[in-house]
């Protein structure tokens, strides 16, 4: 999955090099937090929330399959 967000989320930003993303996981969910240069961090969020909510139904969908637990996508900086 981390694969996944980085192959969408590398190609959107000025700074692909600063992408990182930690997994946050327990018994009931899996938090994907994913950190960027300050600079992307509205590249990534896009316009009311569009880049983000598009990243992050990908990866709900994805994750639907594969894990039987809840998926959660942070951005963070």
């Amino acid at each position: 999955m981390q694969k996944l967000i980085e192959t969408i989320v590398k190609p959107l930003v000025d700074y692909p090099e600063e992408v990182r993303i930690e997994t946050d996981e327990n018994s009931s969910r899996i938090v994907y937090k994913l950190f960027v240069h300050p600079q992307d961090r509205g590249k990534v969020i896009g316009k009311q929330g569009r880049v983000a909510k598009a990243i992050r139904t990908i990866v709900y969908s994805a994750a639907g399959s594969h894990h039987k637990k809840k998926t959660y996508v942070d951005i963070l900086d």
